[in-house]
């Protein structure tokens, strides 16, 4: 499917020797060819749809089967576990929780790397630590892979309608062939460097949002009947949940920390989604802390 790439290349800044490698950015010369999509939650069900809609043959698998009826049901081919994926796609996404559960899908007993082929371009859009990104290119580095991270903004409705950005880390010469298909799941698609960059501009965004408007009143209203079509309007249910948000306020509070930077109302927010979380708030929509707020008013 590929021309072959032999002798030295360079992946994440650190030069490759004796390896085969399909050559990635030949890829985009078989394009509609099967793309692998691991994680089917509220993010990664509507991307892979959209990857459909765009004419690829996506073969899919998350944790949770009942996930992946849907995609089925519009011809997804549906296997076991990543390994599985790996052993019949070259060009794999992964959206996935947390960074213990990328750790798990990649290098784990059924992980995409126990069967991954060589010169395979494996895309992370999880919202990880970068730490782990790197962890993660260094291990698919070993098996004759590359891995890039291209973490997203822009939330379900943005999956849903093909509009999310994408911030990507990875080799510079790789990034063509990774476009070709973020392109098909969002409106914008931006280089950011090597790998774990992706990561650190999510983590900037999530540090810095502040804007003239006012986003959750005109756009995503957190008061129920004031809006149609937002998870206030459907008891805070879909949309980003909960854990999700204190997982990555979590994740901009230690970049803090570890730069040394003073973020006083980011550590309350964190501290407040904490407690959302251990209070029954953890499945339901981010915004849902209008109302754990007003009942928290209103026991005082």
């Amino acid at each position: 499917m590929a021309a072959v790439l032999r002798g030295a290349r360079y992946l994440g800044g650190k030069c490759c020797k004796h390896v085969d490698f399909a050559f990635v950015s030949s890829r985009s010369m078989a394009s509609k060819t099967q793309v692998g999509f691991i994680g089917l939650g509220n993010m990664g069900n509507p991307m892979a749809k959209n990857l459909l809609k765009h004419g690829y043959p996506v073969i899919a698998t998350d944790v949770f089967p009942e996930s992946c009826k849907e995609l089925q049901e519009l011809g997804a081919q549906i296997v076991d576990n990543p390994a599985e994926v790996a052993d019949k796609a070259d060009r794999i996404i992964t959206m996935l929780p947390s960074s213990p559960n990328v750790r798990d899908v990649y290098t784990g007993p059924n992980g995409i790397l126990k069967k991954v082929k060589k010169g395979s371009l494996l895309i992370d859009s999880s919202t990880i630590d970068p730490a782990v990104s790197k962890e993660m290119a260094a291990a698919a580095e070993k098996m004759g892979a590359v891995f890039m991270d291209a973490p997203v903004s822009g939330g379900v409705g943005a999956a849903s309608s093909g509009k999310l950005t994408f911030m990507v880390g990875g080799a510079e010469e790789e990034f063509t062939a990774a476009k070709e298909l973020l392109t098909c799941m969002g409106a914008n698609v931006v280089y950011c460097g090597q790998v774990g960059t992706g990561q650190l501009m999510v983590t900037n965004n999530i540090l810095n949002m502040s804007s003239g408007r006012c986003w959750s009143s005109d756009t995503y209203n957190p008061v129920p009947g004031v809006m149609e079509g937002v998870p206030s309007g459907n008891n805070y249910q879909g949309g980003f949940g909960t854990q999700l948000m204190a997982k990555d306020l979590g994740l901009a509070q230690d970049t803090a920390t570890n730069t040394k930077t003073p973020v006083p109302l980011g550590s309350l927010a964190h501290q407040i989604y904490r407690m959302m979380c251990a209070r029954g708030y953890a499945n339901k929509d981010f915004s849902s802390v209008f109302q754990f707020l007003r009942e928290e008013e209103e026991g005082q």
